[in-house]
């Protein structure tokens, strides 16, 4: 089943209740970007975007933390959001985060830049509910897919079937109509995508047409 997560960092803050009500009905979640300008060279929302958008929308929130210390902050991000991504990278304890997320009653993920290899998963994995893959280096939207990781994508999958079977392969970065049915095929389950849905005039038309693309292998 192809689940999509419209990133809110590209939608347009100055409608953004009419931009998510435009889509809520049909997408399965929102992806929240949380950057500290510190671990990612940018700088986006916190809490009060959250706690705002909670307010208009009950739509699952889908929170990729890419920022440094990130357990300082989960347990308040756990108010809002069913799930909670860390960074393989910016992580010590990755087991004891993950542990941590899962008492506080939230689906826990794991992120891997582009040039980390999911080998280094293969102790965690039976723990996790996602991974999620960077398919450009974070920070901005609106980059390039960077190629190589299909590739990337199969040995998680491979590593998935041996390991975790009911785990969910998430990628983000550069997910348009042209790539999404071969990663659905390299084992993708759940899409983020930004300026591919709130950069386009009709938004609803956009989810769908990529949702059918997936599936239909098209």
């Amino acid at each position: 089943m192809v689940k999509i997560y419209p990133s809110l960092l590209a939608a347009d803050f100055n409608n953004l209740e009419n931009e998510i009500s435009e889509i809520e009905d049909i997408v399965d979640g929102l992806h929240m970007d949380i950057m500290d300008g510190s671990f990612v060279p940018n700088i986006s929302f916190g809490f009060p975007i959250l706690n705002s958008v909670r307010k208009i929308s009950n739509l699952n929130f889908d929170t990729h933390l890419m920022i440094k210390n990130a357990d300082s902050y989960i347990d308040e991000f756990s108010k809002t959001s069913r799930q909670l991504t860390v960074h393989y990278e910016a992580v010590t304890h990755l087991h004891r985060t993950v542990s941590r997320i899962k008492e506080l009653g939230c689906e826990a993920g794991v992120s891997l830049n582009p040039h980390t290899p999911v080998f280094l998963l293969e102790e965690i994995l039976p723990y996790l509910d996602r991974v999620l893959i960077m398919s450009v280096n974070p920070g901005f939207t609106g980059q390039k897919f960077i190629e190589s990781s299909y590739k990337k994508i199969k040995k998680l999958h491979e590593m998935k079937l041996k390991l975790n079977p009911t785990l969910d392969i998430m990628v983000d970065g550069g997910v348009g109509e042209n790539n999404i049915a071969k990663l659905y095929n390299c084992g993708v389950t759940s899409f983020v995508v930004g300026a591919g849905v709130f950069h386009q005039e009709d938004k609803r038309a956009a989810v769908l047409n990529l949702r059918k693309r997936a599936e239909n292998n098209d």
